[in-house]
């Protein structure tokens, strides 16, 4: 087993981004490491890489238009004002604001289904408060990061609703007759998991303060920061029709999104909004495409690259092998069986990180192998969902990392893989597999 492709790769990825080696670097090393113990050429290998990248364009050209988007909202104020409001419900106390963050990310996965698109909106102009409450934020984007996943992990509704829909018919297509209704019933209990680790990371683990510089001490700190930081503290805000127009178009995309299935025309739409109302002007567009790259491009560029090394890992066969060998260490144990199916699917997620691509992935493989000792249909539905939820806390390549990191990081001073990826991997998927594994056995 130690010396399968998909293993090994998955170890480089991972060592080489604990290294703080840039994560798309990481994945290309990675990706041709994987390829070559498979026998692939090097110039196939990269062609599988290159090739597979388009299955994520769409989702790289909607974090592109959103950072543009998010940025004509904050030139506009308008997330300021919201930021000072918020500022004043919590009045100093830093779990309030942790709580509501959380909230928030809640909302985005089930009832108002725009995963990480408030990130770039809410998160950057609440810095300022964050930095004077001293609030760590690594407990913040374990908020964040719960938020994301936490909701379709449990919940059949939004995201969540996509999420066991997708376990339901990659299990039927595998010959065992499950029910939507029969997903949520199982999964609420890694949900619980997740919930357990979220407490633990805010009241225990991340409770101390943290100091970081406030971004007038910054030397590169850019103008629209400095802005922002400036208006979410100026006590004579007021709403004024500039304003509503961003509201208006901020509405209209997520309206749009929601009606044509498209984030990246519902961000178009918001902005050709914003534009007509003169919330931002004609000549700013450059400038607010350039903060948008700047914001999002990133993450955008890590998620086409992921894409890419999801299909190379698949291209090895080293899955397959993976389980086969796997299979040979089970002797009977349920426990022992599910153990390891966990483990397959924190190894495949953590490489392809993304949870709703790997479950067609697990559950071929997962459904014969899991009948085969004994497991109940509902006790199948947990090791495939919670096998699939792993990986996509702490991936570097997971949205679920990569959009708390983008609003985190807006001043330089939250590390990807140190302040988001490792605190969220020791939180989330260490009682995600606990509380997974005990759902196997117990239904």
């Amino acid at each position: 087993m130690l010396t399968n492709p998909v293993v090994i790769s998955v170890l480089v990825m991972t060592g080489l981004s604990l290294l703080n080696l840039n994560v798309i670097l990481a994945l290309i090393v990675a990706a041709l490491v994987g390829g070559t113990l498979a026998g692939m050429p090097i110039n196939e290998t990269m062609s599988v890489l290159i090739d597979g990248m388009g299955g994520n364009a769409e989702t790289a050209l909607s974090y592109i238009l959103l950072g543009a988007l998010a940025a004509a909202v904050q030139k506009t104020g308008v997330a300021t004002i919201l930021a000072k409001k918020i500022a004043n419900w919590v009045k100093g106390k830093k779990i309030i604001l942790i709580g509501i963050i959380a909230t928030v990310a809640c909302f985005s996965q089930n009832l108002i289904p725009v995963h990480i698109a408030f990130i770039p909106i809410l998160i950057p102009p609440l810095i300022g408060v964050m930095n004077k409450l001293k609030i760590d934020r690594r407990a913040v984007a374990c908020a964040l990061t719960f938020g994301l996943k936490a909701p379709y992990v449990a919940i059949p509704v939004g995201f969540g609703l996509i999420f066991h829909n997708i376990i339901r018919d990659e299990m039927i297509a595998n010959g065992l007759e499950v029910s939507t209704s029969m997903v949520w019933k199982v999964m609420w209990m890694p949900g619980l998991g997740m919930l357990v680790g979220l407490l633990v990371a805010v009241f225990i683990t991340y409770r101390q303060s943290r100091d970081y510089k406030s971004l007038e001490e910054l030397e590169h700190t850019s103008q629209m920061q400095a802005k922002a930081e400036v208006a979410a503290t100026d006590e004579r805000l007021k709403m004024s029709g500039v304003h509503y127009a961003a509201l208006a178009g901020s509405i209209a995309a997520l309206v749009i999104q929601l009606m044509t299935d498209s984030l990246p025309l519902g961000a178009i739409v918001g902005l050709g909004i914003m534009l007509a109302f003169r919330a931002i002007k004609w000549r700013d567009i450059d400038e607010l495409m350039e903060s948008g790259i700047g914001m999002m491009g990133f993450i955008a560029f890590v998620m086409l690259v992921a894409s890419g090394y999801g299909a190379v890992i698949r291209e090895t066969g080293g899955v397959e092998s993976l389980v086969q060998s796997a299979s040979g260490l089970i002797g009977g144990s349920q426990l022992i069986a599910a153990i390891i199916m966990i483990l397959v699917g924190l190894i495949v997620t953590m490489g392809i990180g993304t949870s709703f691509g790997t479950i067609p992935i697990l559950a071929a493989i997962f459904v014969p192998l899991a009948s085969a000792n004994g497991f109940s249909p509902l006790a199948i539905i947990a090791l495939i969902g919670t096998a699939a939820a792993l990986g996509d806390a702490g991936s570097p390549a997971s949205d679920s990392t990569l959009g708390p990191t983008a609003g985190l990081n807006i001043d330089g001073q939250h590390d990807h893989i140190w302040d988001t990826c490792v605190p969220t991997f020791l939180h989330f998927n260490i009682p995600l597999m606990i509380f997974g594994i005990i759902a196997a056995l117990i239904f």
